[in-house]
C-alpha cells in the first residue's frame, strides 16, 4: 500500500502482479491518497486473507502527528518487520521507506539480465540520487546528487505562474509536465544573464517545500506568465542543467557499462529518458511505466519480496488495472450500436472522427496506452487543438502518437520499441502534423500484436486506407481525474465534449 498522494495498492501472488488499484483511477480525483473503498475493493480481488501487509513509509504530517507513515520516506536501507495479525490470520508485517520503494519497483519490473551491478537512479520531488545495486540486489553503494529535483522543476513554473500562490505548502504536483512541454519551445542558449540567474537560484535552494516563491519577488520571472519567452527559455534552460548535474554524477561515481533503471517521477520526462539513453555510459536503460509514485505500492511489495524470499522480481504486464464497469447502457436516442468494424473505423478517424477507444483492464501508471485511450487521425494541426479543447488542456500541451512497431523506423528517428511511452524521438514525417511537437520530437508508444492486439488491429486498418499505421492517442479522463472506467461517465463525458464515436471492447456506439 501506498499512502498519501497517488495512493495505490498492489496484490501480488506467487510472484505475478494481479492487480495494482490506482485511487485516482476510475475518475477520481488526480494524486489522491487511497481511502476505505479501494481497499475493500483491493481486499475482494485478492480472493483471500494475505500473507504479508507491506507499507509503503512516509514522511509525518505535521498537522495531525509528528511521527512517519511506517518506516518514513527517506533512507535507502530503512526497513521495519515484525508480526502483527489482519481480520484474525497471523500475518507478516512489512514496511520499507519511500525511496526504497522506487529503488526495489525499478528493480521488480526491469527485465532479467547477467550483470553483477545494476545502477538505479531515483529522482522525484524530494529524492534526487543513485544507487549501485549488485546481483542479489543489495544496495552497496548510495550517491546522493541534488535534492528535489522534481520539485525545483515544478516550482521555476509556480514561480512564473500568477495563479500560483507567493506562501503554498508544496508545488503543485501536475506543473512538472506541463513544464516539460514548455521546455521544447526555446533553446538554453534563448536565456538572458536575469533568467539564468534565476535558474542558478532555484538550482542552490535548500529545499522547495514550501516553495519560497515569495523570495523570488525581484526576478523577471516571478509572475511572467508560462507561456511567457522567459519562462520558456528558463524551462530549457533549467532541464538542461539539471540533467548535466546528474549526467555529470554518473559519469564520475558509476561503472560504465551497468544497466541503468531509473525510478521517481522525473522518470516520465521523455527528453530526459531519451539522453539517458544516448548518453553513452550504461550498456541499456530501462524506465518502468510506473516511474511515478503510481508504482512505489508495486516497489513495497517488491521490497517486501526480496526481504523474505531474496528476490524481488515479479512478472507483470502494464495492463493490471480493473476492467470496464458496465454500469448502464447508452442512450439508443443518441448512440447506435453495432459490431466494431475495423476499417470502417479507421475510415471514420481518417475523415475527422474522435474515438474513445476501452479495452479490457486500464493501465497502471499515469499514460493511455491503448486501453483508455482518445484516438484520432494524426495529420492535421486542427485535431491537437481539437484533442486538447475536449481534454480541456492548454494548448501548447503536445498530443502523442502510438504507432505500429513495423512502421517507427518509417516515420520516426529510432527503431526502438517503447510500449509505454516513455521516450522523445524526432518525426521523420512532415505529414504527422497533429502529433509533431513544436521541437519536432514525439512521445510515441510502439504497439505490437504481442503488447496491444486490438490496438494494432485498428493501427493495420488505418495504415491500408492511409498509408501509415499511426494514430494520435491521448488519456480518456475528465480534466483533473483519473482514467475513466464505466460506462456511466464514458457517455457523459463523450456527450459533454463532442467525442463522435465510443468504442468498448469488440461493439462500437456511433452518435446519431
Amino acid at each position: 500500500m501506498k499512502p498519501d498522494h497517488d495512493g495505490t495498492i498492489a496484490v501480488v501472488r506467487d510472484r505475478k502482479l494481479l492487480y495494482s488499484l490506482e485511487a485516482e483511477k476510475d475518475s477520481g480525483k488526480r494524486y489522491a491518497a487511497m481511502g476505505p473503498t479501494g481497499l475493500l475493493q483491493a481486499a475482494e480481488l485478492a480472493g483471500d486473507l494475505p500473507d504479508v501487509i507491506a507499507l509503503g513509509g512516509w514522511k509525518p504530517d505535521w498537522q495531525v502527528a509528528h511521527r512517519s507513515i511506517g518506516a518514513g520516506y527517506a533512507g535507502p536501507h530503512a526497513v521495519e518487520q515484525r508480526t502483527s495479525r489482519f481480520f484474525g490470520k497471523e500475518v507478516r508485517w512489512f514496511s520499507s521507506s519511500h525511496e526504497r520503494s522506487h529503488i526495489m519497483a525499478a528493480l521488480a519490473l526491469a527485465p532479467p539480465d547477467e550483470a553483477e551491478l545494476r545502477s538505479v537512479l531515483v529522482w522525484e520531488g524530494e529524492t534526487g540520487a543513485f544507487y549501485l545495486v549488485d546481483r542479489d540486489c543489495r544496495i552497496v553503494r548510495h550517491i546522493p546528487v541534488l535534492d528535489e529535483p522534481g520539485g525545483r522543476y515544478a516550482f521555476l513554473f509556480a514561480l512564473a505562474d500568477p495563479s500560483f500562490p507567493a506562501e503554498a505548502k508544496a508545488p503543485r504536483l501536475g506543473d512538472a509536465g506541463k513544464l516539460m512541454a514548455l521546455a521544447a519551445y526555446a533553446d538554453p542558449g534563448d536565456a538572458d544573464r536575469e533568467t539564468t540567474e534565476t535558474v542558478e537560484r532555484i538550482l542552490a535552494l535548500p529545499t522547495v517545500y514550501p516553495p519560497p516563491k515569495h523570495a523570488f519577488r525581484d526576478s523577471p520571472l516571478y509572475d511572467a506568465g508560462v507561456e511567457s519567452p522567459r519562462a520558456k527559455a528558463a524551462a530549457a534552460l533549467l532541464s538542461s542543467h539539471l540533467f548535466r548535474i546528474f549526467a555529470d554524477a554518473a559519469r564520475a561515481h558509476l561503472p560504465a557499462g551497468t544497466p541503468l533503471l531509473v525510478s521517481g517521477g522525473c522518470g516520465l520526462n521523455c527528453d530526459w529518458n531519451a539522453m539517458w539513453a544516448g548518453l553513452g555510459h550504461f550498456s541499456s536503460v530501462f524506465v518502468p511505466p510506473v516511474a511515478n509514485d503510481s508504482g512505489s505500492a508495486i516497489g513495497t511489495a517488491a521490497d517486501a519480496l526480496a526481504h523474505f524470499t531474496g528476490d524481488p522480481r515479479i512478472e507483470w504486464d502494464v495492463y493490471r488495472g480493473l476492467d470496464f464497469v458496465h454500469d448502464t447502457e447508452p442512450d439508443p436516442a443518441v448512440w447506435g450500436r453495432s459490431p466494431l468494424d475495423h476499417g470502417a473505423l479507421a475510415r471514420a478517424i481518417g475523415e475527422g472522427a474522435v474515438v474513445a477507444w476501452v479495452q479490457g483492464r486500464w493501465e497502471i501508471g499515469p499514460r493511455a496506452l491503448g486501453h483508455r485511450s482518445l484516438l484520432a487521425e494524426p495529420f492535421r494541426e486542427s485535431t491537437r487543438d481539437r484533442l486538447n479543447a475536449i481534454k480541456k488542456r492548454e494548448g501548447y500541451r503536445p498530443v502523442a502518437p502510438c504507432c505500429r512497431a513495423e512502421d517507427t523506423d518509417r516515420l520516426f528517428h529510432g527503431g526502438f520499441e517503447d510500449p509505454y511511452m516513455l521516450y522523445f524521438r524526432k518525426v521523420r514525417s512532415a505529414d504527422l502534423r497533429a502529433v509533431t511537437h513544436v521541437d519536432g520530437s514525439a512521445r510515441v508508444q510502439t504497439v505490437t500484436p504481442d503488447t496491444n492486439a486490438p490496438l494494432h488491429t485498428l493501427l493495420s486498418a488505418f495504415a491500408a486506407q492511409y498509408g501509415a499505421g499511426v494514430l494520435c492517442n491521448t488519456s480518456l479522463n475528465f480534466n483533473g481525474l483519473g482514467f475513466i472506467n464505466r460506462m456511466s461517465d464514458l457517455t457523459r463525458y463523450c456527450q459533454k465534449r463532442g467525442v463522435d464515436i465510443m468504442v468498448v471492447g469488440d461493439q462500437c456506439y456511433r452518435r446519431l
